[in-house]
C-alpha cells in the first residue's frame, strides 16, 4: 500500500491503531477543550471523550471533520500498511503517514509511530523557492537536523542560513523560513509537543 490521498474512499483505508490518542494530542495541542471540539463537530462530550479512549470510531464524516478542524491531511489518520508486529514500534520508509501539504512546497510525513509521546519526529521536503513569509509562532520546542539543500531560517529578526549538516532550536520564536537553493532542501524535525 502507498501513501493515501484524500481522494481515496475512505471505506479502502484503515485508521491508524492510535486514532484516539493522536486526536487528543493535536486537539491538545491546538488548546481545544473537549467541549470546544465536541461542538465544533456538532457531537456530544462523551462520544468525543470515547473516540479519544478509542472505545467509539467516528464515521467518515467524522474524521474528514476532524481533520479539517484540527486543520491536518485526512491521511495522517490512515494506517499505510504496516506490519502488525510492528505497530507502535517500527515504521517503514513506505510506510509514513503524510501530515502536511498545507504550504505549497512542503511536504512531511510522520517519523514517530504515532502521536501519542510527548514529541514527533518530522521529515520534511522543501522544493527549491518554497518559503513563508509570514511568521509562524507556536507553543513548542523544536529541534531541526539539515539532512540535505539549504534552508534559510529567520527567527525574531535574525536571519540564519543553514546547509547540510547543520541544526537549529525554536523555543516558541516567531520564525520563518525558505529553502534559496536549486535543489529540495531535507530536515528532520523533532517537536514537543506533538502539533501535527
Amino acid at each position: 500500500m502507498g501513501i493515501f490521498h484524500a481522494t481515496a474512499a475512505l471505506s479502502e483505508r484503515t485508521t491508524v491503531p492510535t486514532l484516539g490518542a493522536d486526536i487528543r494530542a493535536l486537539r491538545k495541542s491546538r488548546k481545544m477543550t473537549l467541549t470546544d471540539m465536541a461542538e465544533a463537530l456538532d457531537r456530544s462530550v462523551g462520544w468525543l471523550s470515547q473516540v479519544e479512549r478509542d472505545k467509539s470510531l467516528p464515521s467518515n464524516a467524522d474524521l474528514e471533520r476532524m481533520a479539517k478542524l484540527l486543520d491536518v491531511s485526512l491521511a495522517s489518520f490512515m494506517q499505510v500498511g504496516a506490519a502488525q508486529e510492528e505497530l507502535g514500534i517500527i515504521v517503514r520508509a513506505d510506510a509514513r503517514r503524510p501530515i502536511g501539504n498545507r504550504v505549497p512546497g512542503l511536504s512531511e510525513e510522520l517519523l514517530s509511530p504515532d502521536l501519542a509521546d510527548d514529541f514527533e519526529v518530522i521529515h520534511s521536503s522543501f522544493a527549491p523557492g518554497a518559503a513563508i513569509t509570514k511568521p509562524v509562532v507556536r507553543e513548542t520546542q523544536e529541534v531541526g537536523y539539515v539532512v540535505s539543500g539549504r534552508f534559510e531560517l529567520r527567527v525574531n529578526g535574525r536571519s540564519f542560513a543553514l546547509a547540510k549538516g547543520d541544526s537549529f532550536r525554536l523555543r516558541g520564536e516567531a520564525f520563518t523560513w525558505a529553502n534559496p537553493g536549486p535543489t529540495p532542501c531535507e530536515i528532520i524535525w523533532v517537536i514537543s509537543p506533538p502539533v501535527y
